[in-house]
Order: structure tokens, then sequence, then C-alpha cells
């Protein structure tokens, strides 16, 4: 992905969060009955696309984030 398709994801996944975040944080209304949709969960898991979308952006300017084997000393 490119660098403004992968930042574009990244701002709807961190507004997505921040809408589901929102919505999960509203209080119960009993008289509607039991909410049917995981907002928390959905705010997490965006929240995780958002990290990742931030990860992969510091990787395509040259950051390295990920450690191979050889990185690690032997026992």
């Amino acid at each position: 992905m490119t660098v403004q398709v992968t930042f574009a994801a990244a701002l709807a996944a961190a507004a997505l969060a921040a809408v589901f975040g929102w919505l999960g944080a509203r209080p119960a209304d009993p008289r509607r009955g039991v909410r049917m949709v995981p907002w928390r969960f959905l705010m997490i898991l965006c929240a995780l696309a958002a990290f990742l979308m931030l990860v992969h952006l510091a990787n395509l300017y040259g950051v390295s984030t990920g450690g191979g084997a050889a990185d690690f000393p032997r026992p």
C-alpha cells in the first residue's frame, strides 16, 4: 500500500474507533432492550487496525520495527 492509502486507512480506523468508543460508553437504556452490537470490541479492533497502519507507515518511511532471528543471541 502507498503512504497515502495507509494514512487514509489509519485515519479512518482511528475515527471509527472514536465513534465506536462513544457508542459503547453511552448509558444502557433498558426500555430499548439489550444492545446487540459489541461496540467496545469493535472499538478495540479499529484501534488495533489504526496501530498496525501506523507501524506500516513507519516501515514505509524506513524505520525497522521487526526483529529477525539473527537479532537475538543464541543461548
